[in-house]
């Protein structure tokens, strides 16, 4: 099943936890902290990959989820990273962030990597705070929460050749006649549905030609297949407007073709083209010939459904359409990252059951402190006292008794701090 464009949830891994361990062998009755730190969570990647051409590889999929990273353990053991996730997507894909509707990538070139959810950092175990002045520490990290987003991804097709023009025009078998491909052809309207590839060739050299759904008036604005239609012109390099001579008045489907593209914008009516006089196998198309040639040009008189022209349209396509420049392969040891952190470290608001801190840091450490531990606690009132949270907090007028919550914690607040 062709499938362009889909929205799905990411979720990267968390970081595991860094833990509180002692030293403890025989004969060594006051060993020191050896808590390891927790592994880092997996990320998801998006990469380019040419051998698949659409996105059916997510129909089903809602969330994809990295995994997280272990835990911590005894001996300065860090915890296992976590695996990352890599989804396949085809070249043409399009990375819009739900939340904002920014597109925040364009992935054309094969083996381009993006990370679109970073894994959680691991937190550091209590071995990572010993010092001179505090040699057993009860003092460890949890994990960083791994990023979320929801992401629509949308593929917009990489074409040399696009073949437009209203429905029965004959794109379908002409697509077939160029390229041997077999797309489903019917005489009703609209038999072609979603895009069909195929590629020509000539000599050493090979065009891919895209068979683009009909199209009718008020596309531009969504009328039958609309922008589905619409936004696939785009990347292609060179038009092929398909036209029925054999109507009564094949210049008014012309003008209709025509004027949605105008009408669509986004570069598409300075492409370049051609107009195929189709069907000229039929009385009433041989008839029109001669004014279509005045009115259209350039233009070549066709059959496709005969065979007859379809060798000089073939050979007029590759005398028109320059060779695409190699595209530089990607590097796969380099992932590009999609989303930057916002670099602030912690807020205070005040809330209905007293106040909040929200950080990174902050709500880490607050929930690998053994609370039991008066060294433990004062070291992290001296951390909320040097960041300036507990400055904040006294701004907001937090009183002795007043609740405060950080991460999972509900600490209350005394004049001493927590």
């Amino acid at each position: 099943m062709f499938l362009d464009r889909v929205r799905v949830t990411i979720r990267a891994g968390d970081g595991g936890k860094g833990v509180i361990s002692f030293r403890r062998e025989a004969h060594v009755p006051r060993g020191g902290p050896d808590g390891g730190d927790g592994g880092r969570g997996g990320d998801v990647v998006l990469r380019v990959d040419d051998s698949t051409s659409t996105l059916s590889e997510l129909r089903f999929v809602r969330t994809v989820k990295a995994t997280d990273g272990g835990d911590g353990a005894g001996k300065k053991r860090s915890g296992k990273a976590g695996k990352d996730v890599v989804v396949r997507v085809p070249p043409g894909t399009v990375v819009r962030d739900l939340e904002t509707g920014e597109a925040v990538a364009d992935l054309v070139s094969p083996g381009e990597e993006l990370v679109v959810a970073r894994g959680g950092r691991g937190g550091k175990g209590n071995a990572r705070f010993v010092s001179s002045v505090r040699q057993v520490p009860r003092i460890a990290e949890d994990g960083q929460p791994g990023e979320a987003r929801q992401l629509e991804l949308e593929l917009k097709l990489i074409a040399d050749v696009g073949l437009v023009g209203l429905p029965n025009a004959g794109k379908s078998t002409l697509l077939a006649a160029l390229t041997r491909a077999q797309p489903k052809i019917a005489a009703y309207a609209f038999t072609t549905l979603t895009p069909n590839l195929g590629v020509a060739r000539l000599d050493e050299r090979e065009l891919v030609v895209a068979d683009l759904p009909g199209l009718i008036e008020g596309a531009h604005t969504g009328a039958g297949l609309g922008e589905e239609f619409l936004r696939h012109v785009e990347r292609t390099r060179f038009l092929v407007h398909v036209v029925d001579a054999s109507l009564q008045d094949p210049l008014a489907d012309v003008r209709v073709v025509e004027t949605e593209l105008v009408a669509y914008g986004h570069g598409v009516p300075e492409l370049p083209r051609l107009y195929a006089l189709n069907k000229t196998d039929l009385p009433d198309a041989r008839d029109k010939l001669a004014e279509l040639a005045r009115s259209l040009a350039p233009a070549l008189p066709m059959s496709a459904a005969s065979g007859e022209g379809v060798d000089a349209l073939n050979k007029e396509l590759f005398a028109r359409v320059p060779e695409r420049a190699p595209a530089a392969p990607a590097v796969a040891a380099e992932r590009r990252i999609a989303f930057k952190g916002s670099g602030k470290e912690w807020t205070v608001e005040r809330v209905e059951e007293g106040f909040r801190v929200k950080g990174e840091r902050v709500e880490r450490l607050a929930g690998g402190i053994d609370w039991t531990s008066p060294e433990a606690s004062a070291y992290f009132h001296r951390m909320l006292s040097r960041t300036g949270v507990e400055r904040e907090l006294r701004k907001q007028g937090v009183r002795e008794g007043d609740t405060v919550r950080i991460g999972a914690l509900e600490l209350e607040w005394k004049d001493a701090g927590l």
